[in-house]
């Protein structure tokens, strides 16, 4: 049988194989830093001053200035102290270094725009050949006083404590260090420095905050007089606010129930609280009954499926407009409700005891069952994408079953993001995310082609697992204008990669292409070189995951719908990009949402149509091939194959137990056989899978459509009727199918008497020859019955096809 053969990609958008000169190799032990080149560094770590001398100058800031060649760097400034201190490093390239010879100068913030040097307060003079070498995990280099000396080399008032080395990116110095090689004529201001480094994020823990709301009782509505009583309960979380349904206004009862689940995405450390309350509804306005505050820490946290007790919760009644300072008044009545719940019991006796007189603006009480569920995997993400997927507690956590390193080498091609001086830059970082860890590298100014050499690890639990690495344009490093900084930082390009697919202990050096899909086209805008290894630590426990339930238990005992999941998944993202920007230096939300897929994973795209339609017309090929191969067969086109066939076909009617290992045979014998041409490298974006490089103009156009469109007048019609004509076809192809299921029907529903009692009579038959005659010979008859030769076929359909298709259906009924 013949496979399909795969069409060839397009060169310029296919993942390319790199030699990398990293010290990784193919082993199940790995050493430190060995998937990225080695940089080596000059790192001078500036601790203290001591007995500086500051004259009669009130305005003295001292700074240590460091200049090696061309390069220089610089410390923070310290207001007027004789002993500052700063406990700064900052760090030189080793391949740029051009003199032999450090000069550090104790310097002041008002005379800094001088050079000569009457107006340096003393300075050092440090041999960079007599630098030491430090390689980790040695201890770190001791720090030892330099004697400050004058231009002339005479002895000045004052020392300073250094520290210098030799090292590589490894060192624990190089993410907090000043790296001269890139702020050196990048313009960055003082608050852009922070932005630079590389950092190592954490995503918050998140928790599923189930609100189940029973009912309330004794509620006191203004319009007592309105025998209608129709109530919901609005809960308020954060941003996010979600309503219960109406309840029914069948009487005049002050006790209505619900019985409705809501569900909110809560985080650790918890900063925000649930505000419940009670909506009247009166005509077109809803009345606020009451309300009421409930703090998350005081909440019951459940691990498995067993519900939680129900409890009752006073609710305040809302202050009036004519009283004053209303403000006062809500948040000492959310602290009454509050401190009452706390105190508040289960007990329903207690309720009954308790009257209105006792409380101050009593509204009634509210019936609640309320928990925070960690059994659940909180999804930041989409499913297939995600990287994570154990559920909250660390108690339900199982063990670890591998490693997983990442050498983020460098870049190539970037295209210019935005203007300085007149002409295009761009100032790189890359992001990687993988489970609750995120890490990004340190932004590199002005450069089309970044170097990063920076490796980072992760612990697996799941191999069916995606980490996801963007590329952005850092655009917080210089002054605000027109031409470039202070806006959000631009994506340049994204990739992933599935774990299940690389080999355990195996090193993968690919070069990525970045593509980006827009409305004038696919685009390719550089190209980005990583080095990937996944360590299986017990190859048995790797195994085990492919059984189990890919969700946390709690996922299939309580199941959430799939517009809860969708809408939990858009509260966690925004919980998430609200903390990670809060961090220093900030995660910006941009890039926490582009790196999550919060916009556009759902949209409508006649291109992706198109792709999953291929997808699904190429699994049927392939039963097409193999039909085509039985009609060979049946025809005699290959007469040695079709009598192996008969062959076969008589030892499996006179031996039946061979039938199924002959099957798993075959499939053994075919996977082996595949081997041969198994995929070599990791899996990345298809550009004539995905239907990307030959899309018409209006089809991308609809595609980056806002939601509600912004286009007007025939565009719309056009995109309307063809939209129309696409559904035509859809809702024809499901006529027929449904067409085809009722025609099963119609064989004994009486719907055609005639067609009913002949399949019936037939019915009575087959099962009287089927009682007499064996099986085997039945089976045998209808084989060689399938495979007779081509002088008894006949080109016209048999008699079981037409009367099938003569059999009605609901389609006469239609209008």
């Amino acid at each position: 049988m013949q496979r399909p053969v795969p069409v060839a990609a397009n060169e310029e958008f296919s993942l390319k194989a790199t030699t990398p000169n990293i010290a990784a190799t193919d082993r199940p032990v790995a050493s430190t830093f060995d998937l990225v080149e080695q940089m080596h560094y000059l790192y001078v770590r500036v601790v203290k001053a001591k007995d500086l001398y500051c004259g009669d100058n009130d305005s003295y800031e001292p700074f240590v200035e460091l200049r090696l060649g061309n390069y220089k760097g610089r410390t923070n400034c310290k207001e007027k102290n004789p002993n500052p201190e700063w406990n700064q490093v900052i760090a030189f390239p080793k391949d740029r270094i051009l003199s032999p010879f450090l000069e550090i100068s104790m310097r002041d913030k008002n005379n800094c725009d001088y050079s000569e040097d009457d107006h340096i307060k003393g300075k050092v003079m440090y041999d960079v050949n007599e630098a030491p070498k430090r390689v980790p995990p040695d201890s770190p280099l001791a720090p030892q006083w330099y004697r400050l000396e004058g231009s002339r080399r005479e002895r000045v008032r004052g020392e300073l404590m250094l520290a210098i080395w030799m090292g590589t990116q490894a060192d624990e110095a190089f993410p907090e260090a000043w790296h001269c090689d890139i702020t050196e004529g990048g313009g960055v201001t003082a608050d852009g420095m922070k932005n630079i480094k590389s950092k190592v994020y954490s995503s918050p823990k998140l928790w599923y905050l189930r609100v189940n709301v029973i009912g309330a009782q004794d509620l006191d509505p203004k319009d007592k007089k309105n025998p209608r009583m129709e109530a919901c309960v609005k809960a308020v979380l954060g941003g996010f606010t979600l309503k219960t349904k109406f309840s029914a206004a069948k009487s005049t009862t002050v006790n209505p129930l619900w019985n409705e689940d809501l569900m909110f995405v809560a985080a650790e450390p918890f900063e925000d609280q649930l505000v419940l309350s009670v909506e009247h509804k009166l005509g077109n306005k809803e009345e606020v009954l009451g309300t009421c505050t409930i703090h998350l820490v005081t909440l019951e946290r459940r691990f498995t499926h067993k519900p939680v007790d129900a409890r009752w919760f006073n609710l305040e009644k809302p202050p009036r407009k004519k009283e004053g300072n209303n403000q006062t008044q809500t948040a000492a009545a959310a602290a009454a409700a509050a401190e009452g719940n706390q105190t508040e019991t289960a007990d329903q006796s207690n309720y009954q005891t308790a009257t209105a007189a006792d409380h101050v603006g009593f509204g009634g009480k509210l019936h609640l069952r309320v928990s925070l569920d960690g059994g659940y995997h909180v999804l930041d993400g989409t499913t297939h994408y995600s990287s994570d997927l154990r559920p909250t507690v660390r108690q339900l956590w199982r063990s670890g079953i591998g490693v997983l390193e990442l050498g983020i080498l460098n870049a190539a091609g970037l295209p210019p993001m935005k203007t300085r001086d007149g002409r295009g830059t761009t100032d790189a970082y890359c992001v990687a995310k993988y489970g609750q860890k995120w890490v990004r590298t340190r932004t590199i100014i002005d450069s089309s082609s970044p170097q990063w050499h920076e490796q980072y690890t992760w612990e697996v639990y799941d191999p069916c697992t995606v980490i996801t690495l963007g590329v952005f344009d850092n655009r917080h490093l210089h002054d605000q204008n027109p031409g470039g900084g202070g806006g959000e930082d631009a994506r340049i390009g994204k990739i992933k990669i599935r774990l299940s697919t690389l080999e355990t202990d195996k090193v993968y050096t690919h070069s990525y292409p970045l593509m980006v899909l827009q409305s004038q086209g696919l685009k390719k805008v550089g190209e980005v070189q990583l080095a990937i290894r996944f360590s299986c630590s017990s190859f048995y426990n790797l195994l085990q995951t492919y059984c189990r339930p890919i969700l946390p238990r709690m996922h299939y005992h309580h199941p959430l719908s799939v517009h809860q999941l969708n809408y939990l998944r858009i509260q966690a993202t925004a919980i998430i990009s609200l903390r990670l920007s809060r961090a220093e230096p900030p995660l910006r939300k941009e890039v926490v949402e582009y790196m999550l897929d919060y916009v556009g994973s759902n949209r409508w795209s006649l291109r992706r149509s198109k792709a999953n339609y291929n997808r699904i017309r190429d699994f049927f090929s392939s039963l097409a091939i193999l039909k085509k191969w039985l009609d060979q067969i049946c025809t005699w086109d290959r007469p040695v194959f079709t009598i192996v066939i008969h062959l076969l076909f008589l030892i499996f009617i006179l031996s039946p137990r061979l039938i199924l290992p002959t099957v798993f045979f075959i499939m053994f014998v075919n996977g082996v056989w595949n081997y041969r041409t198994r995929p070599r490298n990791p899996p990345h974006m298809d550009t004539h899978l995905s239907f990307a490089e030959r899309v018409p103009h209006d089809e991308l156009d609809e595609e980056f459509d806002t939601l509600p469109t912004s286009k007007q007048g025939n565009v719309i019609t056009l995109r309307y009727d063809r939209l129309r004509l696409i559904a035509g076809n859809v809702q024809a192809v499901a006529g027929d199918l449904a067409t085809q299921v009722e025609r099963l029907q119609s064989l004994l529903n009486w719907r055609d008497p005639r067609a009913t009692a002949v399949f019936v009579t037939f019915c009575l038959i087959a099962c009287i020859v089927f009682f007499v005659i064996p099986f085997k010979v039945v089976v045998s008859s209808f084989m060689f019955y399938m495979l007779r030769h081509p002088k008894f076929r006949h080109k016209v359909p048999p008699a079981p096809l037409n009367f099938f298709k003569r059999l009605p259906a609901k389609t006469d009924s239609l209008l």
